[in-house]
């Protein structure tokens, strides 16, 4: 998808990963234990949440490019706890799997897809002027 085709945040081929990994951790997690409803479950979901939100703010001011790349870094960092080594999302996966409420191959699936948002992030930050509504 080209710039000119992409009207809306929706449209954003890091936005629909980010989207439907949300999606897939929000089933998914409906089947965790009743004792982690105010932990696990509701972390996971809010960590992988933030990101699509953030995302949507950002692309609302891209006009401006301190705010753009501010609200972009803020996806990061709401999705990443060590700087892009590993995010906040991708370490509730790992609890899920290792407490066996999520299977391996939907953590590894789940795990490769926030991998792609972060590098998509990162490389819109690194590179934000194509994205600018005065360009």
């Amino acid at each position: 998808m080209t710039k000119e085709t992409i009207k809306d945040h929706k449209d954003l081929g890091i936005y629909k990963i980010a989207f439907e990994a949300a999606m897939k951790i929000f089933e998914l997690s409906k089947k965790f234990p009743v004792e982690e409803r105010y932990s696990l479950t509701d972390q996971i979901r809010r960590s992988s949440r933030s990101v699509c939100a953030n995302m949507a703010e950002a692309w609302r001011k891209r006009r401006y490019e301190a705010a753009f790349v501010a609200k972009l870094n803020d996806c990061v960092r709401e999705a990443c706890r060590r700087q892009a080594e590993t995010s906040e999302t991708q370490t509730w996966i790992e609890f899920a799997v290792k407490c066996n409420y999520m299977d391996v191959e939907a953590g590894r699936e789940l795990y490769g897809s926030y991998n792609q948002v972060l590098s998509g992030l990162v490389n819109m930050i690194n590179n934000p002027s194509p994205w600018f509504l005065n360009h």
